[in-house]
């Protein structure tokens, strides 16, 4: 690669925030009761290939990486409403002070305030930008002795003034932005998302996909990098750094139907993908079990555990919580069971993960014979 992704990037955008650059949006429709409070100037130069703000709800915290013009964010600050808070992340200075010139106007019209736009870069959610520059404005870099501060500097700001800190957002959103990242760092970018989101936390990611392989040809050309598609992740994979980050319940919530574009055969279509952050901890029996609902005869989870089609499947706590939890991308497909006789947390013992083995209906009984079992009665159906 003979170009500077970064600079190709921040340069395209910068263009793009003083004059409305078409090639960079792929058609998107908003909600327009949202779109009302919003200036025109912040809808024409905001580029996106999705909609992850219709994924959010009142009174959560949602941190949008590559914010852009603002346009997101103040959907937003609508939709988690005055309890709720929004934090726009964006490392270019011509995209934040345009977010922010309409900030105060956005929030009379609403009633309150509750945005905050951020200087950063999304794979590296630690680094106050801002504190960055003040920094070097004191101390210009001019030897490696100053370099060598200038690192100890940064790391110290990482720890001590971290941007975003860990497990504090409910949401992280993000619209055609992941792409523009250089491949180096995506790995790390992943990482970044899933140590700021709360435990229970998700991930709702809109962004360019393709196809295939991309070729050298595509990958070396910087305009159509920063144009979103030199740095497009192949589908499949895209949805694998999700579970190479330790997300789960990673599902497509949208697929563009027709290709946005086709280049040499490829095809680049916008995708919508959720991921949960909360499958850590330790694996404790407490004889719980659960029932894959169907319609397949069998599925199996990211962990390789297989549900069985009508099947009371031994499970641990944890997953057994993560399944059955209201708002589980889980709990439409299965029913939880609960044990006879509950085992406290601090008596419970390892689980198996791996044992794949069935309860016994003795076990699981649930709630209902555990208090009807005394007494004997036949209990009629009508």
């Amino acid at each position: 690669m003979n170009y500077n992704v970064e600079n190709s990037v921040l340069e395209r955008y910068e263009l793009g925030a003083k004059e409305h650059q078409p090639s960079l949006c792929c058609p998107t429709e908003y909600d327009q009761s949202y779109l009302a409070v919003i200036p025109e100037e912040i809808i024409e130069k905001d580029y996106g290939c999705g909609d992850p703000t219709r994924y959010v709800n009142l009174g959560e915290t949602v941190l949008d990486l590559g914010s852009g013009a603002g346009k997101n964010c103040y959907i937003l600050a609508q939709k988690v409403g005055k309890n709720g808070q929004v934090i726009g992340v964006d490392f270019n200075d011509e995209m934040l002070n345009l977010a922010q010139k309409y900030q105060s106007e956005i929030a009379n019209k609403i009633g309150y305030n509750n945005t905050a736009f951020v200087k950063g870069k999304i794979q590296d959610l630690q680094l106050p930008l801002s504190k960055v520059e003040s920094y070097l404005n004191l101390h210009p870099i001019q030897n490696l002795s100053h370099l060598r501060n200038f690192e100890a500097e940064c790391d110290r700001l990482r720890q001590e003034e971290t941007l975003i800190k860990d497990n504090s957002i409910d949401v992280v959103i993000s619209n055609c932005v992941l792409n523009l990242v250089k491949t180096a760092d995506k790995k790390q970018l992943f990482a970044e998302i899933y140590r700021v989101l709360k435990k229970g936390g998700r991930a709702i990611i809109s962004d360019i996909v393709c196809d295939e392989d991309l070729s050298s040809e595509i990958t070396n050309d910087s305009e159509l990098w920063s144009g979103c598609i030199a740095g497009a992740f192949r589908e499949d994979l895209f949805l694998e750094m999700f579970a190479e980050a330790g997300f789960y319940g990673i599902e497509i919530l949208t697929r563009q139907d027709t290709p946005w574009q086709v280049i040499d055969g490829i095809e680049f279509r916008s995708l919508t993908v959720r991921a949960y952050k909360g499958k850590e901890g330790e694996c404790l029996e407490r004889n719980q079990a659960i029932i894959y609902k169907g319609p397949w005869k069998k599925v199996e989870d990211d962990d390789g555990n297989t549900f069985y089609r009508g099947e009371r499947m031994a499970v641990c706590d944890k997953t057994f919580q993560i399944m059955t939890k209201e708002n589980s991308p889980y709990s439409s497909s299965i029913i939880g069971i609960n044990p006879l006789e509950e085992i406290p947390l601090e008596k419970a013992k390892n689980f198996n993960e791996h044992s794949q083995i069935k309860r016994d209906p003795k076990i699981t009984k649930g709630n209902f014979y555990q208090e009807n079992k005394t007494t004997n009665k036949k209990q009629s159906c009508c």
